[in-house]
């Protein structure tokens, strides 16, 4: 089955940080349809694939303007952890690393968002 993901649906998932285009763990997780453990837990498993331009965890005061920025709400019982941002390239390797279809077919259709200004 094909995963249809709207270009608007899509670009409001992806940030700037660092000077990079970057998608969350957790948005990661929800189009890949998979919890952000278990996308966590795929990553660690293969951390030798995931290099610091590909992934890295967003610092307090990164977490904190993604909040303003995107008017996500804190909210009780949230993450206990700073979220992870995927670049393309990070994005590009969830899929090899989550192994489905599905990851295929959402990595095809989100990696025109990804790019690079």
């Amino acid at each position: 089955m094909a995963i249809i993901l709207k270009p608007e649906n899509v670009a409001h998932l992806v940030f700037f940080v660092r000077g990079e285009k970057l998608m969350l763990d957790a948005d990661l997780a929800r189009l890949y349809g998979v919890t952000t453990g278990n996308l966590n837990k795929a990553v660690k498993r293969n951390q030798a694939r995931f290099p610091e331009d590909f992934m890295f965890r967003l610092t307090d005061k990164e977490t904190e303007s993604l909040i303003f920025q995107s008017g996500r709400s804190k909210g009780r019982g949230g993450r206990r952890h700073r979220p992870y941002g995927f670049t393309e390239q990070g994005v590009a390797m969830l899929s090899s690393v989550l192994k489905s279809e599905r990851a295929v077919q959402v990595n095809i259709a989100i990696m025109p968002h990804c790019g690079n200004p």
